[in-house]
C-alpha cells in the first residue's frame, strides 16, 4: 500500500514514528484515565467518609455538651453552665445540615439521620428547654420532681443507639470502598502489561514494513545504475515504481544522461562546423557556408547574416529568400531595429508569436508564416563582427539556443582570423606603396638638405638681428613694469573712489528717505480720508503726492541696485526653485494688471522642464517681474505670455551656451522695438526713444539691471521684436538640477537689493516672520494688499497699547504719532537716546519701541544696546527704523538688540503689520 502512495522516504519514516507515537498516546490515555478514576475514588474516601465520621462525632459531642450544661445549671443554678448548652444548641444543627448534604448519594442514611434529629428535637422540647425555664423561674420543687422523673432520658438513650448504628453503617461502606479500590489497582497493573506488549508488536511491525519498502526501491535503482555504468549505453534510462526520493534520484540520473548526450551532440556539431569553415579565405564565402550549415543543423527555413562595419550592418549572406530583395534589408544602421540593437547590445534576442505578415517562407508546394525568430550577434573579444537572424516554424529549445551560442563563438574566431588576414594583406600592399613613396621622398630630402644649409647661414644673420631686438625688449619691459606700478596705484585710487561712492549712496539714501518717510505716511493718511474731512479733489491731490513719492522711492532703489551691480557688490543666494510655483507667483503679481488693461495673461511650462532647478530665486523673480512689467506697460491689446522651456544648447550671434539651458520667454503683442533701438534699450537710463519715455514713463533702468543680474546668474538676456507686432524678451539660464557650492563666496560680495519690487524692501519680508526665518520679498508683497482691512477688523488688539517713538526728526514723529493714534494706541516720543532711556525708567509698561538709528548725542545702536544690557529689558520688542537700505545696516541693527528692522520711507500698513506680529508674539 505504501509503495503506491506518493510518499517520500522522510515521510515514510515520520509516518512510522507518528504511528508509534499515536499508540503511545492511546496507551497513556488509557492509563491516565484509569489512574484518574482511582485517584477520584481515593479522594472520595479520604474526603467524604472521614468528613461524615467527623460530623457524626461532632453532633454526638454537641448533644453531650447540651446535656452536661443543662444538668450543671439545674444543680448549681450558675448561668455559666449554660454556655456549653447554648453553643452546642446552634452547632449541632449546622453539623447536621452539612452531614445531610454529604449523604445525598445514600437516601437510607439520610433517613436514619432524620430519625436522630427527631430524637434531638424531642429531647430539647421535653427536657432541655422546660428544665432550664423552671430553674430560671425559681421553681425548685418542680425541678426536684423533674430530676426524679427525668423524661428526656429515653430520648437521649435512643439517640445514642441510632448514632452508634449510623456510624457502624458508614464504617461498613468505607470498608467496601477500600476493597473496591484495591481490586481496581490490580486490574490497572494487568492492563499496563497488556498495552506494553501490544505497543511493542505494532512498533516492530511498522518498522519492518517501512524499511522493507525503502530498501527494496534503493536496490532496484542501484542495480539499474550499475548496468548503465558497465555497458556505457547512454540511451538506457532508469525506471522506478516509487514516488519518493529514490524516484527523484532516478529522474535526476536520466536528466544527466540526457544532458551528456546533448553535450556530445553539440561538441560534434561545433567540431564539424569548425572543420568546414577553416578553409574559407574571405567573409563572403565564409558567411554562405556558415548560413547553410546552420540551416541544416536547426532545420531553419530562413536565415540572414549581416557583417558589422563601422557605422552600419551590411547583408552578406542569406538562405531561402524568394527573391534577393526579400532576403532582409541590404543595410541597417547601428541601433536600428532589432538587428541594429542586437549589434549594439551584443545580446541575443528571441521572439515568438510573430504576426502573419512578418515574412513568407515558401517552397515548391506552398508557403507558411514563421512563428519564431532568433537574432544573435557574432562577438569576438568584446567586438561585434556580425549579426545573424534566423526565422523558424517552431520555438528553439534551450539546448538549441546553447548550441547556437557555441557555433557563433566558433564562427567568431574564424571571422576574426579572416578579417585579420585581409587586414594584413591590405597593410602589406600599403607598406609596399609607402616604401616606394619613401624612396622618392629621400631624394627630395637630399635636395632640401642643401637648401637648409643655405638657410642656416641666413638664420645666423637673423640671430644677430634678434639679439639687438632682445636688448630693445628688455628696455621696453622695464618701461612696462613702471606702467604696471602706475596702474596698480590707479586701481587703489579706484577702489577708494568706489568706497566713497558707496558711502555717498548710503548717505544719499538716508537724506532722501528721511523726508520721503513723513511725506508718504502723511499722504497715505490723507488719501485714505478716513475721517471724511477732505474733499474728493483734495484726496486726489494726496494720492498724487503718495504716488509720486513711491515713484521717487523706486527710482532711488533702482539707482542703488545699478550702483551695486556696477561696483561688483552683489552676493548670489543659490537655492532650489520649484518651477511649478512660478505660474502662481506671477499670476499673483500681474493678474489684476492684466484684468485692468483687458489683456490675456498666460504662464506656460514645457513638459521637459523638471520640477526643481537651482539658481538665485530672488534675482530670477526680479528679472521676470521687470520683463513682465514692461510687457504690460507697452501692450494695449492682445496678450502677454511667459513661456518656460528647456534647450540642449543656445547659440546666437552675440553669445553661445553649449549646455542645457532653461529659457524664460516673455512675449507680448505691444508696440514693438525697431532693430536700431534694440541696441540701446539695455543701457542705463535709456529707452527706445524720448516719445516712449514721455508716454509710458519709467527711468530706463529695469532692462539694464535685468541684464546685469542675468549675467551674474551665468546667463544672458536677448530680445526679438518687430514694430507694431510685439516683442519677446528671453532670459537664458544654465539648467542646474543640483547645486555644488564651488567657493565660499559667490561672484559678488554684498547685499541682494530686493527694493526693485517697489516700496517693499528686503527687510520688509520680516513683517510676517520673526528674525531668523527666510521669506522672499515677493511673497510678502503678494500677501500685504489685504493687510489694512485685516488690521482694521482686529483694531481692538491695539487699544491702549503704549508705543514709544524715538526719532530726532519732528516730521517723522508727527507722521507716526498720527498714524498710530488712529488705532487707539498711546504714543510717547523721545528725540534722542538719553530721553528714551529716561522714559523707559519712568514708564516701565511700554509695549513696543520704534527706534530711529541716525540721532544726535546717542544714536539708535547705542540706545538699543543700553536697553538690552543696562536696563535688562530683553523681552521688550524694538523695531529699528533707518533710511539706509544696505544689508550691513540691517545686520548692525539686529546685532545691537533690535527685534526687527524697517527701512524708510515707511509703509504704514507694514508698520502696523510688524507691530501686530510683535504684540501677539506670546500668543503665537
Amino acid at each position: 500500500m505504501l509503495g503506491k502512495m506518493r510518499l517520500s522516504i522522510r515521510s515514510k519514516i515520520i509516518l512510522g514514528y507518528i504511528f508509534v507515537l499515536v499508540c503511545v498516546v492511546v496507551f497513556l490515555g488509557v492509563i491516565s484515565g484509569r489512574v484518574a478514576s482511582l485517584q477520584r475514588e481515593t479522594d472520595f474516601i479520604s474526603r467524604h467518609d472521614i468528613e461524615v465520621h467527623d460530623l457524626a462525632h461532632s453532633i454526638e459531642k454537641s448533644l453531650l455538651d447540651m446535656e452536661t450544661g443543662q444538668r450543671g445549671y439545674m444543680i448549681t443554678g450558675d448561668a455559666s453552665y449554660l454556655e456549653p448548652y447554648t453553643a452546642a444548641s446552634s452547632k449541632w444543627e449546622s453539623d447536621y445540615n452539612q452531614l445531610y448534604r454529604l449523604l445525598a448519594d445514600n437516601p437510607q442514611q439520610q433517613k436514619n439521620l432524620e430519625d436522630i434529629k427527631a430524637n434531638i428535637d424531642r429531647w430539647i422540647e421535653i427536657a432541655g428547654k422546660p428544665s432550664i425555664e423552671m430553674k430560671r423561674s425559681g421553681q425548685e420543687a418542680e425541678v426536684q420532681t423533674f430530676f426524679l422523673s427525668d423524661p428526656g432520658k429515653p430520648e437521649m438513650d435512643a439517640m445514642r443507639e441510632k448514632l452508634t448504628a449510623f456510624l457502624d453503617t458508614e464504617k461498613g461502606l468505607t470498608s467496601e470502598r477500600v476493597q473496591t479500590l484495591e481490586d481496581n489497582n490490580r486490574r490497572l497493573i494487568t492492563i499496563i502489561y497488556l498495552l506494553w506488549i501490544a505497543l511493542a508488536a505494532v512498533s516492530i511491525s511498522a518498522a519492518v514494513l517501512i524499511s522493507k519498502n525503502i530498501v527494496t526501491t534503493i536496490k532496484e535503482v542501484t542495480g539499474t545504475i550499475r548496468d548503465i555504468a558497465s555497458g556505457g549505453n547512454l540511451n538506457k534510462r532508469i525506471h522506478t515504481r516509487t514516488r519518493d526520493e529514490i524516484a527523484e534520484l532516478g529522474s535526476a540520473t536520466n536528466d544527466l544522461l540526457q544532458e551528456v548526450q546533448q553535450q556530445n551532440e553539440m561538441k560534434e556539431q561545433v567540431a564539424a562546423t569548425a572543420t568546414l569553415l577553416q578553409n574559407e579565405a574571405n567573409m563572403a564565402s565564409l558567411s554562405r557556408v556558415f548560413v547553410n550549415r546552420l540551416a541544416s543543423i536547426f532545420q531553419a527555413p530562413y536565415i540572414v547574416l549581416y557583417e558589422a562595419k563601422e557605422e552600419e550592418l551590411v547583408r552578406l549572406a542569406s538562405y531561402a529568400g524568394e527573391h534577393e530583395d526579400e532576403a532582409g534589408k541590404s543595410v541597417i544602421a547601428w541601433g536600428q531595429g532589432l538587428v541594429g540593437q542586437c549589434a549594439a547590445d551584443q545580446s541575443m534576442i528571441a521572439l515568438d508569436r510573430l504576426p502573419n505578415n512578418y515574412i513568407h517562407i515558401s517552397s515548391g508546394l506552398g508557403s507558411a508564416f514563421p512563428t519564431y525568430i532568433v537574432i544573435a550577434p557574432v562577438v569576438f573579444e568584446g567586438r561585434t563582427l556580425a549579426v545573424i537572424e534566423i526565422a523558424a516554424l517552431v520555438t528553439f529549445s534551450k539546448h538549441q539556443l546553447d548550441m547556437l551560442r557555441q557555433l557563433l563563438d566558433t564562427v567568431g574566431v574564424t571571422m576574426h582570423s579572416v578579417i585579420n588576414r585581409a587586414q594584413i594583406q591590405r597593410l602589406y600592399m600599403e607598406a609596399q606603396t609607402m616604401n616606394e613613396e619613401l624612396q622618392a621622398q629621400s631624394e627630395e630630402l637630399q635636395v632640401q638638405t642643401e637648401e637648409l644649409q643655405v638657410q642656416s647661414e641666413e638664420l645666423q644673420m637673423q640671430t644677430d638681428e634678434l639679439q639687438s631686438l632682445n636688448d630693445k625688449l628688455e628696455y621696453q619691459k622695464a618701461q612696462a613694469e613702471e606702467a604696471a606700478a602706475e596702474m596698480e596705484k590707479y586701481a587703489e585710487q579706484a577702489k577708494l573712489s568706489s568706497n566713497y561712492k558707496s558711502e555717498f549712496l548710503a548717505n544719499m539714501s538716508h537724506e532722501l528717505r528721511t523726508p520721503l518717510n513723513s511725506m508718504l505716511i502723511l499722504s497715505q493718511m490723507l488719501s485714505e480720508n478716513k475721517n471724511g474731512t477732505l474733499q474728493e479733489e483734495e484726496v486726489k491731490y494726496a494720492s498724487v503726492i503718495h504716488s509720486s513719492g513711491s515713484d521717487l522711492l523706486r527710482l532711488i532703489n533702482d539707482i542703488l541696485d545699478l550702483s551695486k551691480v556696477e561696483s561688483g557688490q552683489i552676493q548670489l543666494d543659490i537655492s532650489s526653485i520649484h518651477a511649478s510655483e512660478l505660474p502662481e507667483m506671477m499670476y499673483r503679481y500681474f493678474a489684476k494688471t492684466a484684468e485692468a488693461k483687458s489683456l490675456d495673461f498666460k504662464v506656460e511650462i514645457a513638459p521637459n522642464v523638471g520640477d526643481v532647478f537651482f539658481s538665485d530665486e530672488l534675482r530670477l523673480h526680479q528679472i521676470l517681474r521687470n520683463l513682465l512689467s514692461n510687457a504690460f506697460k507697452f501692450t494695449e491689446r492682445g496678450e502677454v505670455c511667459l513661456s518656460i522651456y528647456k534647450l540642449d544648447s543656445v547659440s546666437t550671434p552675440s553669445f553661445s551656451m553649449p549646455y542645457e539651458t532653461l529659457a524664460f520667454a516673455v512675449r507680448d503683442t505691444g508696440i514693438g522695438i525697431t532693430e536700431e533701438q534694440q541696441q540701446v534699450i539695455f543701457d542705463a537710463f535709456k529707452q527706445a526713444d524720448g516719445a516712449t519715455a514721455r508716454k509710458y514713463g519709467g527711468t530706463g533702468l529695469g532692462l539694464s539691471i535685468s541684464l546685469q543680474f542675468a549675467k551674474l546668474l551665468g546667463g544672458e538676456l536677448a530680445v526679438e521684436s518687430e514694430p507694431g507686432k510685439g516683442s519677446t524678451f528671453t532670459l537664458y539660464l544654465p539648467y542646474q538640477t543640483e547645486y555644488v557650492d564651488e567657493s565660499p563666496m559667490l561672484v559678488m560680495q554684498a547685499e541682494a537689493a530686493a527694493a526693485i519690487s517697489g516700496p517693499l524692501s528686503t527687510a520688509s519680508t520680516q513683517a510676517a516672520h520673526p528674525v531668523g526665518s527666510r521669506l522672499h520679498g515677493e511673497e510678502l508683497a503678494a500677501a500685504l494688499p489685504a493687510a489694512e482691512d485685516m488690521f482694521l477688523e482686529d483694531s481692538a488688539l491695539f487699544d491702549g497699547k503704549k508705543i514709544l517713538v524715538v526719532d530726532d526728526d519732528i516730521r517723522n514723529v508727527y507722521a507716526l504719532a498720527n498714524a498710530l493714534e488712529r488705532y487707539n494706541m498711546q504714543v510717547l516720543t523721545a528725540q534722542n537716546g538719553y530721553e528714551c532711556l529716561d522714559l523707559l525708567q519712568a514708564e516701565p509698561d511700554i509695549d513696543l519701541i520704534l527706534m530711529d538709528i541716525m540721532m544726535p548725542e546717542m544714536d539708535g545702536y547705542q540706545t538699543m544696546r543700553n536697553i538690552r544690557q543696562t536696563l535688562e529689558l530683553n523681552e521688550l520688542p524694538m523695531i529699528a527704523l533707518t533710511a539706509k537700505a544696505m544689508k550691513e545696516d540691517r545686520d548692525k541693527c539686529l546685532a545691537a538688540g533690535a527685534s526687527d528692522y524697517l527701512s524708510k520711507p515707511l509703509n504704514i500698513n507694514e508698520v502696523i503689520a510688524r507691530i501686530k506680529v510683535w504684540l501677539t508674539r506670546p500668543e503665537i
